[in-house]
């Protein structure tokens, strides 16, 4: 199979995005996304029947399940510092190799706290794979063709939501909860072949001048007011994010609703407009900008919080439609803002921004988990709303002190 580097280069000659192997291209890119973090909101499908299994609250499993969070978190760090010294593909390939490990021992964790362990193992491994190729995609891909691929990255990152709970369900419901982790365990390892088949070694961060060392490089970019902006931003999206989709089971499967098993799994078809919608995020921002594009998908996201506090399942289903529009939506143009804002040392921004964005995950689990045991659903709809509005004020000070186009 022709490699994505070499395809790359040849790509960004045509004026033209929908040639066969723009096409061909832009599958393998969202494969490898959904191979890389299918493994990170598949277990929420499942999130009742692991309370069960250790006989804990929702809070606290909740916690473990997206602790995963926190080592995406740390691997975002750590990736963006080294960045420089990676070769990408090695790194890729490496990683989800690894990721297989902790998947597959989740199937026989003894009690809770080896299962967030194991979490924290594999947040480790997917955030390293995930801001590598998010580094290699942005070294090897010109100004022109760089929207397409970056889209089809996160618009994989967004069909491992959906498919992955899908798959989950299933899993669960016909083979019980150690068969999902073997074969989660398995599509990881599919993902490291995939890699070694598609993507080229190149020379790690070849378009970057290393100017800085990482630690002054991250305050120089905490210290652009923009840029400071848009990590708080990633942080309250996945903040809000991780708050509707992990609680959002146990509203579902309990009386009103009183969903069956396999019947939650096929809940998350909600992911399925999203697929399409993310797609156009960098259309949106080069049309509109960045600041409308970013509360229009917050705005979106809004709507759906009232309608998820409805006692009918449609209304709830759409409630749930909204929020992943309009997160994924936000996520992509800030993910392009980043980008675009970080005049240097980009790998280490990237890394940066992904470690704010994995850490509002965790936090969220932590500080919504709480609101829903305390003080219940409504509760917690409420802190994700003020996650969102406080996204919205902080995205008026996303403005860029130079011009250049739109990357993600």
């Amino acid at each position: 199979m022709t490699g994505i580097s070499a395809q790359m280069k040849s790509e960004a000659m045509e004026m033209h995005g929908h040639s066969p192997g723009v096409v061909l291209r832009s599958l393998v890119i969202g494969l490898t996304a959904f191979l890389t973090v299918v493994d990170l909101f598949a277990t929420q499908a499942i999130l009742p029947s692991l309370t069960r299994h250790y006989n804990v609250t929702p809070a606290a499993m909740g916690f473990a399940v997206n602790a995963s969070t926190m080592g995406m978190a740390v691997a975002g760090l750590v990736v963006g510092f080294l960045s420089p010294h990676i070769d990408r593909r090695f790194g890729i390939l490496l990683s989800l190799i690894l990721v297989a490990i902790p998947t597959t021992l989740l199937a026989s964790a003894p009690d809770l706290t080896v299962f967030t362990i194991l979490r924290i193992a594999q947040g480790l491994c997917m955030a390293s794979a995930f801001a590598l190729t998010l580094a290699y995609l942005g070294e090897q891909c010109n100004q022109m063709d760089a929207g397409g691929a970056f889209a089809a990255y996160i618009t994989g990152n967004v069909a491992s939501n959906l498919i992955g709970r899908l798959v989950s369900a299933a899993m669960v419901d016909t083979l019980g909860l150690a068969s999902n982790f073997y074969f989660f365990a398995l599509l990881n390892l599919a993902g490291a072949v995939l890699v070694y088949f598609t993507i080229h070694r190149v020379k790690p961060m070849h378009a970057m001048p290393a100017a800085r060392l990482p630690f002054a490089a991250t305050i120089g970019h905490w210290r652009n007011p923009a840029l400071r902006s848009a990590f708080v931003i990633g942080f309250c999206i996945l903040f809000a994010f991780i708050g509707t989709f992990t609680f959002v089971n146990f509203v579902l499967v309990r009386a009103p609703l009183s969903l069956g098993r396999m019947d939650l799994g096929l809940v998350y078809f909600v992911f399925a407009p999203s697929v399409v919608t993310t797609l156009f995020a960098g259309k949106a921002v080069a049309r509109f900008g960045t600041r409308p594009a970013i509360w229009g998908a917050l705005a979106v996201a809004a709507l759906g919080l009232p309608l998820m506090l409805s006692s009918h399942l449609l209304a709830v289903l759409a409630g749930m439609v909204l929020v992943g529009i309009g997160t994924f939506f936000a996520q992509a143009c800030a993910t392009g803002f980043v980008g675009q804002a970080a005049s240097d040392n980009r790998g280490i921004a990237s890394g940066t921004y992904l470690a704010c964005y994995f850490l509002g995950g965790l936090v969220g689990s932590a500080v919504l988990g709480q609101l829903f045991d305390r003080f219940g659903w409504t509760a917690c709809v409420a802190g994700v709303g003020a996650s969102l509005a406080i996204a919205a004020l902080l995205t008026a000070r996303l403005t860029l002190t130079r011009s250049g186009g739109f990357p993600a």
